[in-house]
């Protein structure tokens, strides 16, 4: 090739490629261009959350009360686990998701205790702000109980995983993952046997069981009747079955009555108005006062229990029998020594004024009018009469079962007052310990109160159905300590019945409280209930 001619050979060649490589270019843009640009718009990559498994919560011994179930949803439609298995194999999963359905093994037996959880709204996402803590609409979050207290230990943290997938949704190429945190599992001190007794014995009535270890304010029991099922919370279908618990006002089976319901304690208050007699030097154990069946006041009149019921009269009444017999009489003319501040500090320095810090939410405080708050609230002055019907707990005087429970430990502990508490101490993930506070009281006032408290519970004394209680592993000489109470509500016709126990008598390891609401006689509707519990406690 001459010179001449190699320029145009070079033109020539170049306008060839320039030709291929525009026809190449036409073919990708018009001629595949359109499938190139679905094939570009349609594979997607896709954010997959993993759901992750909610804490567990055991009793005491390893029993399972609330678990989870696995719930497979694709494309938030829910399907069986083989289906979901089958989309995994052929890698069609990119849409599914499982997650965790919680499922309250034990039903209407823990309600109040474990709680139950509830969807979250939009509105709590932006007012709580719990997107910035891994919360989404639909996510799960504990309403009440346990599963509210503590939904920052039990929640756990979702996981997610980022994946490539095409336009048959299948994965070509995972892109990251980030594992879920299974939330940490709780260990109660509550015993599911003890549970299961109080469920049974309280059914048809409304009140509270509750009982606890008083050397370290675990609790082993709390029930509060009438209960409900938490799982239907979590059931779409049993939307109408919340509806009629909500608006329930006669029953309020939602309420927690162990620690939300607030009731003229009755006798079972003696304890502290014994103590307080005791430590304020009103009374020795060998004071005597005599009960003249009625005390007239004016034109009020003031009667012992045992003259209204039988015409009778105890004669003359050291502390240890007016506690056996629960004598209102003794009690009256105690709280006329001490007067209304004596009682009212004595009742503060117990706590039964204010809430004892279980970990449980919405405890409410115990309350105790005072001559101030009468004049205040109602205009009126405090007479002997509102002394003497603090002295025998009546009147403007509310305490929880809680309260009262914890009251009665004070004595059988020695003198301490400890914050009770629903996780097993000690137990992992458990992240409280002891905490007892010593109240100062003489070691030998306790022993005399406690003295009392056991022959309330033998012959002569008023809790009768215990009289013949000698379960085996219960020293025989010194078996339990006990007060009964019997709370009039008001209306002259129903009272509230109270049974509180200590066992055994010498080294007491429980406390067990019981209200019936309206229920009657102490010694009659409570007392049997207590009965049946402590049985159980002492076959374990």
């Amino acid at each position: 090739m001459n010179e001449e001619n190699r320029p145009n050979f070079l033109t020539t060649l170049l306008l060839i490629v320039f030709l291929v490589l525009l026809g190449r270019l036409v073919f990708l843009q018009i001629i595949e261009g359109k499938q190139n640009r679905f094939l570009a718009d349609t594979n997607r990559i896709a954010k997959i959350i993993i759901d992750a498994p909610r804490g567990l919560i055991f009793d005491r011994h390893g029993t399972i009360l609330a678990g989870n179930d696995p719930v497979y949803l694709n494309q938030d439609q829910e399907i069986g686990r083989d289906e979901a298995l089958t989309l995994q194999a052929e890698g069609k999963d990119a849409d599914l998701r499982i997650l965790f359905s919680r499922r309250y093994v034990y039903k209407d037996v823990f309600a109040h205790v474990l709680g139950y959880l509830g969807e979250v709204s939009p509105q709590a996402l932006t007012k709580e702000k719990l997107n910035l803590k891994g919360y989404f609409g639909g996510s799960l979050l504990g309403i009440v109980g346990l599963e509210k207290e503590y939904e920052t230990l039990l929640a756990g943290r979702k996981g997610s995983e980022t994946v490539e997938v095409d336009t048959l949704n299948r994965i070509v190429r995972r892109v990251s993952f980030v594992p879920p945190v299974p939330g940490k599992s709780l260990t109660l001190a509550i015993d599911k046997n003890l549970q299961e007794i109080a469920e049974k014995q309280m059914l048809g009535k409304k009140g509270a069981v509750i009982a606890s270890n008083p050397n370290n304010g675990e609790i082993l029991l709390l029930f509060s009747s009438p209960s409900f099922d938490p799982n239907v919370f979590l059931d779409k279908k049993e939307n109408q079955q919340v509806v009629r618990l909500i608006s329930d006002e006669e029953n309020m089976p939602l309420l927690n009555r162990a620690i939300s319901g607030l009731y003229a304690p009755g006798s079972t208050f003696k304890i502290v108005t014994s103590i307080a007699g005791l430590e304020e030097g009103k009374i020795t154990p060998d004071t005597l006062i005599n009960d003249p069946g009625v005390i007239v006041v004016n034109d009020y009149k003031y009667a012992n229990w045992y003259w209204t019921q039988y015409g009778r009269t105890e004669g003359e009444v050291n502390l240890v029998k007016a506690i056996t017999r629960s004598t209102d009489t003794y009690f009256y003319k105690l709280g006329e020594m001490l007067g209304a501040e004596n009682i009212i500090k004595w009742t503060k320095l117990f706590g039964l004024d204010k809430e004892f810090g279980i970990d449980l939410p919405s405890e409410l405080p115990g309350f105790i009018g005072t001559p101030e708050w009468k004049k205040q609230t109602r205009n009126e002055s405090w007479f002997l009469g509102n002394t003497y019907h603090l002295a025998i707990g009546q009147g403007d005087l509310d305490i929880t079962p809680l309260g009262v429970n914890l009251m009665t430990a004070v004595v059988a502990n020695g003198g301490k007052l400890c914050k009770p508490r629903m996780l097993r101490i000690g137990a992992e993930n458990t992240p409280y310990q002891e905490d007892c506070t010593d109240l100062t009281i003489k070691k030998e006032y306790l022993e005399i109160i406690k003295k009392g408290m056991v022959g309330a519970c033998e012959s002569g004394g008023t809790g009768w159905p215990f009289f013949d209680f000698k379960p085996e592993g219960l020293p025989a000489d010194r078996r339990v300590a006990c007060k009964t109470g019997t709370a009039e509500t008001g209306d002259g016709k129903t009272a509230h019945a109270w049974f509180t126990v200590m066992a055994p008598a010498d080294n007491p390891e429980i406390v067990l409280t019981v209200l019936v609401e309206r229920g009657g006689e102490g010694s009659t509707v409570a007392a049997p209930i207590a009965k049946e519990i402590l049985k159980q406690y002492f076959r374990e």
